[in-house]
């Protein structure tokens, strides 16, 4: 297989990876907003609320680099089509679920799918492109991603308000088949640079059981039962790195962490700036619903104006990060996401809308500079037999990044409000969780600007 790709398959790339990067997005910030009218429908408590979004997340995160890995063994286009099929099965049967738990177990099963795609959609993209043409198609792809925040808040606020919740499940599967369309008629070729090696089934059963403990004993704070479950997560990292440490075929190479600087510490930067953001629509959507009584619809149209932003300006910036040093656009993003997130931490119930919407622009911006040319560093960091685990580091991180920030509200509501539906009795403690959530935010994306810069010089 060549470097670089006959010119007739990067457009077909393009479309099927931007497709791609816009539906994972609107269905997540979309689901947000839906939440409060899946909690009334379900009489659900907050604490088990976020799972229905955590679930889909944690899926993601365990299955990211272990898919990536199979993807660079059997081929990307193949792991892509499949996980596409799952992704929209799943829908399906998500906007049918008649209880709580079994929305779950689809929502599971969704991520799973998500994890497929996502492992492999950046990879393929960055198989076909040339390195000087990257950190333009990736700030095409980060916009795509936006674009969904973007259109997920209003639309989605507008179908939970006039077709239910379900209706968001459900279009989703027009996008999914003509992805299809494109990947069995348009999408010629494979992509499988790491053929004929092993896939360390250890490692990833190792990892699995890792991830996942840390994230459930996360849900569990502040009960001491956590620490435990906690601590078996943590061993089970420690575990995991040393056995791909010595495998002759590891899942995921911990050798990158180790020897490659500018891939660690932009992946730690991605992490720390994904734990901080993540939760920023959770719990705005629970503070413009429950303390200033808007509609999902008109809570919607506010909070498109953070991904509308990072829709209009990571193109730019991913160009940016072609000339200029990824490092230092990357981390003036990451200080304005500090700053979005440190005004935050003032809201109140007499707090305007125009305080809210600017805050909202200002991280918007920040995260539009940082993604693009963070991703753009990532993948041009390793040689092209580690797309795929490259390409499902950035999922990884993205993913755990996005369970940490969610995993932090979850806690807090645990903590200051218990496992209670939310009335207006519970109002002020909602307040003081909602406070407290963004102050912990925003001291991670100060910690995320230091790992930012001081990851090195890409090498061109």
């Amino acid at each position: 297989m060549k470097t670089i790709e006959p010119a007739a398959l990067k457009r077909p790339a393009l479309i099927i990876a931007t497709l791609n990067s816009f539906i994972t997005p609107f269905m997540g910030s979309s689901i947000n907003v839906a939440l409060p009218a899946i909690g009334r429908e379900f009489q659900v408590d907050a604490v088990l609320l976020s799972w229905i979004a955590t679930a889909y997340l944690l899926a993601v995160a365990v299955c990211l680099v272990p898919f990536g890995r199979l993807a660079d063994i059997h081929g990307r286009k193949k792991v892509f089509s499949a996980g596409i099929i799952l992704f929209t099965v799943s829908s399906i049967f998500c906007a049918i679920s008649p209880s709580t738990p079994v929305l779950l177990v689809f929502r599971v099963l969704q991520g799973v799918g998500n994890a497929m795609v996502f492992a492999t959609g950046m990879a393929i993209l960055v198989s076909v492109y040339a390195p000087k043409e990257r950190g333009r198609v990736l700030g095409i792809n980060v916009a795509a991603v936006y674009i969904g925040l973007s259109a997920g808040p209003f639309l989605g606020g507008i179908m939970t308000q006039y077709l239910t919740w379900r209706s968001i499940f459900l279009v989703m599967v027009p996008f999914c088949l003509f992805i299809l369309f494109l990947i069995f008629w348009r999408l010629k070729g494979e992509w499988a640079d790491a053929r004929g090696e092993k896939f360390d089934l250890t490692g990833a059963f190792i990892y699995a059981v890792a991830i996942v403990g840390i994230i459930y004993g996360i849900s569990l704070l502040p009960a001491i039962m956590s620490v435990w479950v906690i601590l078996i997560g943590a061993a089970g990292l420690f575990c995991f790195i040393q056995w791909e440490l010595r495998t002759p075929h590891p899942v995921f190479q911990v050798r990158l962490f180790r020897d490659n600087r500018v891939f660690a510490f932009s992946s730690l930067a991605a992490l720390i700036n994904y734990s901080g953001t993540f939760a920023v629509t959770f719990l705005l959507s629970l503070y413009l619903q429950h303390i200033k009584a808007l509609t999902p619809q008109a809570t919607g149209l506010v909070l498109v104006a953070q991904p509308l932003v990072m829709a209009l300006c990571s193109p730019s910036a991913g160009r940016l990060s072609d000339r200029i040093e990824p490092r230092i656009v990357a981390t003036s993003g990451m200080v304005l996401s500090a700053i979005g997130l440190f005004l935050l931490t003032f809201l109140n119930q007499a707090t305007s809308m125009g305080y809210i919407i600017g805050c909202l622009i200002i991280l918007g911006f920040g995260f539009g500079v940082f993604s693009s040319p963070n991703t753009n560093a990532i993948m041009s960091s390793v040689e092209k037999k580690f797309f795929g685990i490259a390409s499902g580091a950035v999922g990884t991180m993205r993913s755990l990044g996005m369970m940490l920030s969610m995993g932090i509200a979850t806690v807090v509501f645990s903590i200051f409000i218990g496992r209670v539906q939310i009335t207006t009795d519970q109002y002020p403690l909602l307040m003081k969780s909602i406070t407290v959530a963004f102050i912990i935010s925003t001291i991670l994306c100060v910690g995320g600007v230091f790992a930012s810069m001081v990851r090195g010089k890409l090498g061109r």
